[in-house]
């Protein structure tokens, strides 16, 4: 097949990094990339002011959808977010300093000289960690229970859980424990359950105890309302859990109830099922029982008008053929006098 060209018109543009594409959009949801990219258009423009109010009506989602992504992008070290005294958003920073033109409602975009992630260690720096007695150990621990030699990239990792992340040997030893015991080795996989904890603040080994101990009982919940038995969670299923639970804010009784009702409507269990359900209700801005209540009340009403519609046209449209056939024949004129002196004359 001949390669196509790819040509543009002479317009503002809005710049978006490689690294943006390759690492984060992938993995992103995808209502969080329109905001970011919505950021990086405000950032652009001198003349365009953001707020959580205007950029929620714009897209048509509640200002906690857009809150919840600025910290999903916060989590990713793409943000950082600043806090007024009523904790409302007061200020995003990227990376350059500048600020945004504003008014009323609206959120200052800036940009720092220094991001939260570094991408690499220098070997000066490298060195400086490494005659640390406690970096020492937790090199020696991370190589026993990946039961390989580190890796650069390995290094580079634990050591911006260490120092980007602040957290303690200790805490680094758990989590390498806990993601194992779960059945993930990778590197990578620690690194987005280590971010998970930086957003949830966990700074100690009994923060992160009760934190999974929770996210377990989650996962058992989920396992046993949709009777999936004998296996673990495989980490796609584990990822709609996350969303559910982190990204759409909901608690283990509306995950449960939308996977009593998978298994209601379909007989097998199904995450895509079940994430199609709890996405309506995030639509419809669902947070207890009562708001399933009150959606499904609707749901039953709308079902109910919709058939009282489709009976009322078929009714109005069979009376209309009825006439329709009835028209068709030729119509007589009858003179009754004529027919009554007939009838008597032929009974006499």
């Amino acid at each position: 097949m001949a390669d196509i060209t790819l040509h543009k018109d002479d317009h503002t543009t809005t710049t978006v990094d490689n690294l943006f594409i390759d690492q984060y959009m992938t993995d992103a949801n995808g209502e969080f990339v329109k905001i970011y990219l919505y950021l990086l258009r405000c950032m652009n423009s001198p003349d365009c002011c953001f707020s959580i109010s205007r950029t929620a009506d714009k897209f048509n989602h509640t200002e906690k959808d857009i809150q919840r992504a600025l910290k999903y992008w916060e989590k990713m070290n793409l943000l950082q977010l600043e806090y007024a005294q009523d904790d409302s958003i007061s200020g995003i920073y990227f990376l350059e300093t500048q600020t945004a033109a504003r008014d009323d409602d609206s959120v200052p975009l800036k940009k720092t000289s220094a991001p939260a992630r570094k991408s690499s260690y220098t070997a000066g720096e490298l060195k400086a960690f490494r005659e640390k007695e406690e970096v020492q150990e937790l090199m020696f621990v991370a190589e026993s229970y990946l039961a390989r030699p580190l890796t650069s990239t390995d290094i580079q990792k634990l050591l911006f859980w260490y120092d980007g992340l602040s957290f303690s040997v200790d805490l680094i030893v758990y989590l390498m424990e806990y993601c194992i015991a779960g059945g993930h080795s990778s590197l990578h996989y620690m690194d987005k359950v280590a971010l998970n904890w930086k957003d949830e603040q966990i700074k100690t080994v009994e923060q992160a105890k009760r934190s999974s101990q929770t996210h377990s009982k989650l996962h058992y919940a989920v396992l046993k309302a949709l009777g999936i038995q004998k296996r673990s969670l495989v980490p796609a299923e584990l990822s709609f859990i996350n969303k559910w639970n982190r990204e759409y804010g909901f608690g283990q009784d509306i995950i449960t109830e939308a996977c009593n009702r998978t298994i209601l409507a379909i007989h097998q269990p199904s995450f895509e099922y079940t994430d199609r359900i709890l996405t309506s209700w995030k639509r419809q801005n669902v947070r207890t029982s009562a708001d399933i209540h009150k959606a499904d009340e609707a749901y039953q009403a709308a079902k109910a008008a919709e058939r009282t519609r489709t009976v009322t046209s078929r009714s109005i449209t069979g009376k209309s053929l009825a006439a329709n056939r009835f028209n068709s024949f030729p119509q007589r004129t009858y003179n009754m006098e004529q027919l009554e002196a007939k009838l008597l004359n032929t009974t006499g």
